[in-house]
This record gives C-alpha cells, structure tokens and sequence, in this order.
C-alpha cells in the first residue's frame, strides 16, 4: 500500500509503502494501523489506526465488541475518519499495516499505539 495523504502523519507520510497482511495471525486490537475500504468509495483504500471497538449501530446492551471498529487518523485536523463516517464493520478491514519499506531511511516495523 502506498500513503496517499497526511492523514496518519507524523507516523506515515505520502509516499511511504507499507506492508499489509491480510491475515495477521491474531485479532485485531485497539492501536493496530489497519487498511480498510473508504465507507464512501469502495474501491478506495484508507490508512487509521483502530481507537476502540464499538457495538453494532443501534444494537443493545451486551453485544459482541469486535464486530465494528472506531478508527482515526493520526493527524486528527487532517483526517476523515470514524469522528464523520461512524464507526466500521470489521469486514471493512483489508489487512494490519505492519512494515514500511520505503522510503529506507524509514524502513521498519509499523509501531502501535494505545489511545
């Protein structure tokens, strides 16, 4: 994936291409950067980091957390994000961000973050 805009900066910047592993081998958690699809274009993928886990829209006490997901960006003044689209299934998520390999002097483990 390549960063397309300033959303996640300082972390991620235009330009940097991470890794996505569409099967990460463990549930996703609050911190993760993930790429998921643009709620509004489809065909459009978005960089955020996952802020908490929410209920389904609508739904009552006591339902299963991991079935949507809060996400922001990084850079909150420059992003759109769950704060104007509401929170996302987790079918949305294409995979967990995990390595940027360029540019090199960059290059490495995609860190998380706890909100």
């Amino acid at each position: 994936m390549v960063v397309r805009d300033d959303s996640m900066q300082p972390d991620f910047r235009p330009g940097d291409r991470l890794y996505v592993d569409p099967r990460p081998g463990r549930p996703l958690a609050v911190g993760d950067v993930v790429a998921l699809r643009d709620p509004e274009e489809p065909d459009r993928l978005l960089l955020k980091r996952i802020a908490r886990f929410a209920p389904a829209p609508g739904a009552g006490p006591g339902t299963a957390r991991d079935l949507f997901l809060v996400v922001e960006g990084d850079n909150a003044p420059g992003s759109r994000d769950s704060r104007q689209f509401g929170p996302l299934p987790s079918t949305a998520v294409v995979g967990l961000v995990w390595y940027r390999y360029a540019p090199r002097d960059r290059a490495g483990p995609v860190p998380g973050e706890v909100f």
